[in-house]
């Protein structure tokens, strides 16, 4: 008898564990939104900078490939002049 009493008690108990996990789970989950909402700002604001880092580097690539055909024209001239009979 006992043993159907001490049953039908655990029952009750069980779902009142489960209910329990499920409600603090709930309460954690609530207040990492925040913390998750922070994040993602974080995120945009890294990818924002990111992306006007990129329109720089996109825009300055020209200027700095015909400075580098520049200077590799003048060193060119240089070794040229160097190794010429003249300089002999």
């Amino acid at each position: 008898m006992f043993d159907v009493f001490d049953a039908a008690l655990a029952i009750p108990r069980q779902l009142t564990a489960v209910a329990r996990r499920v409600l603090v789970s709930t309460l954690e989950a609530v207040e990492a939104v925040p913390k998750i909402a922070a994040a993602l700002d974080d995120v945009r604001s890294t990818l924002k900078h990111s992306e006007r880092l990129a329109t720089f580097a996109a825009g300055e690539l020209p200027e700095i490939v015909y400075q580098l055909e520049e200077i590799k024209a003048r060193l060119e001239k240089l070794e040229t002049s160097r190794v010429s009979p003249r300089n002999g």
